[in-house]
């Protein structure tokens, strides 16, 4: 199954993709979160099939929604509406610090939580499935 993960941000959205058969989760991009941002994911989904989206949930120390998971949640809706794909959330606890922590800051850092969300949520399904 052709996955694609997704880091959403206020200013910057990171983009992940993965194949179940191979296991591994890659950056593939980041994307401005502008008016062309649905746009942009709906080619990017065409383009490599994409069968499952996975976003990350975004939660404080506290277990307690981020002031971002309310547009998160929106952008949730307006993803399985207009591509007509399952969108799942995954959990996402500072994603960002441990792409920082795998790599150098550089620009594909959103790209690369979105790898982080996304092998997460492949691990799971191993786990799940006994693989």
């Amino acid at each position: 199954m052709k996955l694609l993960g997704i880091d959403f941000g206020s200013k910057r959205v990171g983009i992940a993709v993965a194949d179940t058969e191979a296991g591994l989760a890659f950056p593939k991009g980041v994307i401005p979160n502008d008016k062309f941002l649905l746009g942009e994911i709906k080619n990017l989904c065409t383009g490599y099939g994409t069968e499952l989206i996975v976003i990350g949930e975004s939660k404080d120390l506290d277990g307690k929604e981020n002031k971002i998971m309310k547009d998160i949640k929106l952008f949730k809706k307006m993803l399985e509406q207009d591509l007509q794909i399952d969108v799942v959330f995954e959990p996402e606890f500072m994603s960002s610090q441990q792409a920082l922590h795998l790599q150098e800051d550089t620009k594909l850092l959103d790209a690369s939580a979105a790898a982080v969300i996304l092998q997460s949520y492949i691990d799971k399904l191993k786990n799940k499935n006994g693989k």
